[in-house]
């Protein structure tokens, strides 16, 4: 497993991100076979072949952005060669029949440099497009000459290697609503990128970085960016090359790169929850842990990670102003919610940390997750859990939520619960710690005949040599038992309190689907 930079907070992460001038790179993209009109008539000037498709080459004018069709000297060939004082170099690559919406790939550095991405994503549909760098106000000329007179997408998908990689993320940064998504190989960013990317997060912008695990960009940008986008709660995924230094760029098999753009040219379809009255920003939330594939053509293992090879979920946390005063409820969705909107009621923050396997298993089997907030300094509030209560059970969710704490939060969970025994299908605590804020004068071990009297089971998992194991888990287990509940505890031996997360999270899986679905 390849280390990871660990960064607390988009804040603290490293400011002395340098652009260093690189080696040769190159782009990618991929859309979809869809036959649609023959588009190759829509461009004037000379045409000429690059990989089998049709090219045009144009001029832009550096002062008056004035773009002109261009003879490309024969001996150019694939590629480009030399430049042309106060001019611009710009070149648009047709397919043969193009995929609906006019996507296109911006080759942002090193013209025809490892092409075999542009080429399957021309074979999908897609046009690649060229413009002399650096970024500019000609490049934001020529963007909008393509999407106004050519009528392409208006966000076309960023392929940058290297050199390309600065480029793609400073106007990127600078236009985060005209963008799709971002492949990047082996990039570098400047300081002033690396501090924009909340703009990027905020406008659902994916990412994709191939890296060889011997360059030391790898390192000094990928792994910071990594870092800090999921911070922001953003959507990246890191393809590592094993043994592999800065150079070669890409993929000889284009199709997982290629996959990848198609799938994100448009934007996520997740809509948040229907809950009049809260306004909400979304995020990601998915896991972090890396898979390894042997990738033949390449002859290397490839360690990957992020969306693109895991499932991603959408995370919605409500904003202030809304009527019921629930600022920072958050609610991750799953894909299929099953039948009863079943949902976990956690009592602990949702955090940006790996997430526990628990629940990712409860959001793949149908499963809400929600987080009541703690939006003082106080901690927890009745109020606060009972309006999140309230919003979601008169909006369709199941009445009798799963109840999960872990640590001292389960003591916020089973004061709720005792509070409201006939809200609660089942419980679920981590190494509990028995006390409460939110109910700070309720007697929480003396109390427990309210959830037996309902019924209501427990779970817990606990670390043998947790100090609090005596005083807390077994306290528990040894008064509810003789009141009638049902209570089942998972002792991990050799355990403390942390880390928390059962070893095995199957059977508090199937604990909690099987109550729930009682109710």
């Amino acid at each position: 497993m390849l280390p990871k930079a660990t960064i607390s907070s988009a804040a603290s992460l490293p400011a002395r991100l340098l652009f260093i001038a690189l080696f040769a790179t190159a782009f990618l993209f991929s859309p979809k076979d869809v036959l649609a009109q023959d588009v190759s008539t829509n461009f004037d000037g000379p045409k000429t072949t690059w990989h089998g498709f049709d090219r045009y080459d144009f001029t832009m004018d550096e002062q008056t952005m004035a773009i002109e069709p261009y003879a490309a000297p024969a001996s150019e060939g694939d590629g480009i060669q030399g430049d042309t004082p106060g001019k611009r170099r710009c070149i648009i690559v047709v397919p043969k029949h193009a995929a609906p919406g006019t996507p296109w790939s911006w080759r942002t550095c090193y013209w025809d440099h490892q092409p075999q991405v542009e080429v399957e994503l021309l074979k999908r549909g897609f046009f690649i497009a060229y413009v002399a760098p650096d970024p500019g106000k000609q490049w934001d000329a020529w963007y909008t000459y393509l999407i106004e007179k050519h009528g392409f997408s208006k966000k076309p998908a960023f392929v940058g290697m290297s050199k390309g990689g600065v480029n793609a993320y400073q106007w990127a940064t600078a236009n985060p609503d005209k963008v799709s998504c971002i492949y990047a190989d082996n990039p570098a960013l400047y300081p002033e990128s690396f501090a924009k990317l909340g703009d990027l997060a905020k406008n659902d912008v994916p990412l994709l970085h191939v890296c060889g695990s011997l360059d030391y960009l790898l390192e000094h940008h990928t792994l910071p960016v990594e870092d800090a986008y999921h911070q922001l709660g953003g959507r990246i995924s890191v393809m590592i090359k094993e043994g592999v230094p800065h150079h070669p760029h890409s993929l000889q098999d284009p199709r997982p790169i290629a996959d990848w753009i198609e799938n994100n040219i448009q934007p996520d379809p997740g809509t948040a929850p229907d809950l009049p009255g809260l306004i909400f920003t979304k995020s990601y939330y998915y896991s972090y842990e890396n898979s390894y594939a042997y990738f033949p053509q390449e002859k290397v293992y490839v360690t990957s990670c992020g969306p693109a090879f895991t499932p991603c979920y959408a995370r919605y946390d409500a904003k202030g102003g809304n009527e019921w005063g629930l600022t920072g409820v958050a609610i991750v969705v799953p894909k299929n919610e099953a039948p009863g909107r079943p949902w976990v009621f956690r009592a602990d923050r949702i955090g940006r940390e790996e997430p526990s396997a628990v629940d990712l298993a409860l959001l793949a089997k149908g499963f809400y997750l929600v987080a009541a907030p703690i939006d003082t300094g106080a901690g927890p509030t009745q109020q606060e859990w009972d309006a999140t209560y309230k919003i979601l059970t008169d909006h369709g969710f199941s009445k009798k939520p799963a109840l999960e704490g872990i640590g001292a939060s389960a003591g916020e969970a089973y004061a709720w619960a005792i509070q409201n025994p006939d809200k609660v299908a089942c419980l679920y605590a981590e190494n509990p710690v028995m006390h409460s804020i939110m109910f700070p004068n309720l007697p929480l071990l003396d109390s427990l005949g309210a959830l037996a009297k309902a019924g209501i089971p427990i779970l817990h998992v606990c670390g043998s040599l947790d100090p609090a194991l005596t005083d807390n888990s077994n306290a528990v287990q040894k008064q509810y038992g003789p009141l009638g509940g049902q209570i089942t505890v998972i002792l991990q031996d050799g355990v403390g309190h942390y880390p928390l997360e059962p070893k095995n999270p199957q059977p508090v899986v199937d604990f909690i689907v099987r109550n729930a679905s009682k109710d």
